[in-house]
């Protein structure tokens, strides 16, 4: 009675094949999934055998969709998935466009990200912004209308809370020096506000 840990009868084999005609046998000895391949070679370094250029550029690839895959299931957005099938290899002309396709798609993508994460910055500076203008615009609403004590004036630029609805406070000054005297607040208030956000 045979191990289940023991494989089928094998035959050793040694097939004799040309360069060119190389890439197809071993691909379609590879399908069959009925072959092991011996290496006749194993002192010879990783970097110095034949094919060690192909093998770079499949690992190459192989990152590439890794990328792809990663982004695509991050925006949630839905593959075609084939259970139980692996596709048949590519042949050489075919991997160049393949090669090619990827680093289009990558490319694309990574300016994609970087496009968005500047559209997400400018927005957050926009809004720092309009916060801004929105407070410095009650501060001389404000400052119109009456006199008030500094103290006014500063819980009508800087409050606490940010949802609050600002009610008019009464602001004035004995004259202009003093309203330009006010103007560090307003730089200690962006300061502050970027760094809060």
């Amino acid at each position: 009675m045979g191990s289940l840990f023991r494989s089928e009868e094998m035959t050793l084999c040694q097939l004799f094949l040309q360069s060119e005609a190389a890439y197809a046998c071993v691909s379609e000895l590879g399908e069959l999934g009925l072959v092991q391949f011996r290496d006749l070679n194993p002192d010879v370094n990783a970097f110095q055998r034949k094919f060690v250029n192909e093998v770079r550029r499949c690992d190459e690839m192989e990152r590439k969709l890794r990328y792809l895959e990663k982004e695509i299931r991050r925006d949630g957005i839905p593959m075609l998935e084939i259970p139980g099938e692996c596709p048949e290899a590519p042949q050489p002309r075919e991997m160049i466009d393949l090669e090619a396709t990827f680093e289009k798609l990558e490319n694309e993508l990574r300016e994609v990200n970087q496009n968005a994460e500047a559209l997400k910055r400018n927005y957050l500076e926009l809004t720092e912004l309009k916060h801004i203008l929105r407070k410095t615009q009650v501060f001389f609403d404000e400052h119109e209308g009456g006199v008030n004590t500094t103290e006014s004036m500063t819980r009508a630029l800087i409050s606490d809370d940010p949802n609050k609805h600002m009610g008019h406070v009464q602001l004035g000054y004995r004259d202009k020096q003093e309203s330009l005297e006010f103007l560090p607040w307003l730089v200690v208030y962006k300061v502050n506000f970027s760094v809060a956000g």
